[in-house]
């Protein structure tokens, strides 16, 4: 990363859990460069560090102040040095964290991250810790300046907080209550970033398809995906994640009848069985999860379609069990990201009788993930032959350099690997190719590219090259498909479900 303030203070935000962590960290970076502060070169510590924290996975506050821990020799050798904490797990612990870490010099919560700049110098004009959280938002996040991760695809929040209250997730006393923007405001921001070259947005909320909740209007979501669909330059649409129980029709017509709008659906199912689902509150049934995907593949029979699984919820017998199986298989997921339950403190679900043995909710995992695949990789097998539009992506394939190949994204979000060939594409381009391999989570055209079209987001990304360097950090779009290199993780109310 080139430093362009000579003895500008550096920074570095690491973000942990959801895409809406993610997003938040963007408007942390804008808003240190705003203040003054450069990203720091990779491999030197920063001199403020900030950490976006998620409360939702196994061990979470374990992983903060291990990580904590490790930089307090740094700070120690630079009295410079600042440490911050922020997201859902500051909001939760709130002084707790500074009792445990005391050289931590900010805490600041999911309600407040504009004050993040405020809080640093006042921690350094003082010289104690400052810890300043919020009970409600103060400002819509999109509101903030943003350092973008990406180029050529970015997210947009629809709306902020969740009105749902399932007994495994403790999101909504986190982010409070669901909280929309104005449409004008959402298509103003689209426009601008069109502009700025992003060929890809994706629409984020804890629960996009409730949007309009605020105002009254309970089509608002499909209104929306049909204006997005008037933006000129815009070439792909997604959203994440919509709610089973609020899905509508208008929905699925607004995806089927916008050219922008992919056919691609993250939908969480989090369990197949009727009485987990009830224990859940997940206010849905497996009878209408299965309707809407039969819905959508009427609208759109190449739709691909991905979900969030809970294994081992407290109570789940083996026939719970089966039902998720028997859901699984009749979905055809394209994917499926599989989570085992673990309590999480301060939700409904930790104090619950009859919690699964970890050796039962590990079988029964194992034996999910086996299905998952054998359905994945046939679902991508007949993806073989056909001839796909790849949104050429940067860092998503770990192996490109030893395989000299480059990957990107299909309209429906498969991963595709593929041939570089004689005129390398930039990210941000867009290149047509033939799939001629199938993998269970991802796709290779090692074919000639039988077509490549330089975008307006792929000079974005050339300039970002000359100028400020490429962009550091996290990925966006889906996360990576497929079993975890590790244990697999616990589960997340933080799904944006």
């Amino acid at each position: 990363m080139t430093v362009t303030q000579e003895g500008a203070r550096t920074y570095e935000v690491r973000t942990y859990g959801c895409q809406m962590n993610v997003h938040d960290s963007e408007r942390l970076s804008g808003l240190l460069e705003e203040a003054g502060y450069v990203p720091a070169s990779g491999g030197e510590t920063a001199d403020v560090v900030v950490f976006n924290t998620c409360a939702v996975r196994e061990n979470a506050d374990n992983r903060l102040y291990g990580n904590l821990g490790h930089l307090r020799p740094a700070k120690v050798r630079n009295p410079r040095m600042q440490i911050a904490v922020g997201g859902c797990l500051a909001q939760k612990d709130q002084g707790e964290i500074v009792r445990k870490a005391p050289w931590v010099d900010v805490v600041f919560g999911t309600h407040n991250i504009g004050s993040l700049p405020v809080l640093l110098e006042r921690a350094r004009v003082e010289g104690e810790a400052q810890v300043e959280l919020k009970e409600s938002l103060e400002t819509f996040p999109s509101t903030l300046p943003t350092r973008r991760e990406s180029a050529y695809a970015a997210w947009v929040a629809i709306s902020v907080g969740c009105n749902n209250t399932c007994t495994f997730c403790i999101v909504p006393s986190l982010r409070g209550k669901e909280k929309d923007r104005r449409p004008g405001d959402i298509l103003a921001e689209v426009r601008t970033l069109v502009e700025q070259g992003v060929l890809e947005v994706t629409l984020l909320g804890q629960n996009v398809n409730t949007y309009g909740v605020e105002f009254g209007d309970r089509l608002a979501f499909g209104k929306l995906l049909r204006a997005c669909g008037d933006v000129e330059g815009l070439e792909r649409v997604r959203f994440t994640s919509p709610h089973p129980a609020a899905f509508t029709d208008d929905v699925i017509a607004a995806m089927a009848e916008t050219p922008n709008v992919m056919h691609q659906l993250h939908m969480p199912l989090q369990s197949g069985s009727d009485r987990v689902l009830k224990a859940m509150r997940r206010s849905y049934r497996a009878e209408r999860y299965l309707g809407i995907i039969e819905r959508v593949r009427a609208a759109m029979p190449d739709a691909a379609i991905s979900t969030d699984i809970i294994v081992g919820f407290p109570g789940e017998t083996e026939e719970d069990f089966q039902g998720t199986l028997d859901v699984v298989r009749q979905s055809r997921f394209a994917n499926a990201f599989t989570f085992q339950y673990s309590i999480r403190p301060g939700t409904p679900a930790a104090t619950m009788p009859d919690q699964v043995p970890k050796e039962v909710v590990q079988e029964r995992y194992e034996r999910l993930v086996a299905l998952q695949e054998e359905i994945s990789w046939e679902e991508n097998k007949k993806q073989v032959g056909r001839t796909l539009d790849v949104l050429v992506a940067e860092g998503e394939g770990r192996k490109d350099d030893a395989t000299r190949r480059l990957s990107g994204r299909a309209p429906d979000n498969r991963l595709v690997h593929f041939a570089a060939g004689d005129e390398t594409p930039r990210p941000g381009d867009l290149v047509t190719v033939e799939v001629t391999y199938a993998a269970p989570h991802h796709l290779v055209a090692d074919g000639p590219v039988r077509a490549l079209r330089r975008t307006r987001a792929g000079d974005a990304w050339e300039a970002r090259q000359g100028g400020s360097g490429a962009a550091p950090g996290v990925m966006l779009g889906m996360p990576t498909i497929g079993r975890p290199a590790t244990p697999a993780p616990a589960a997340s109310g933080c799904s944006l479900t």
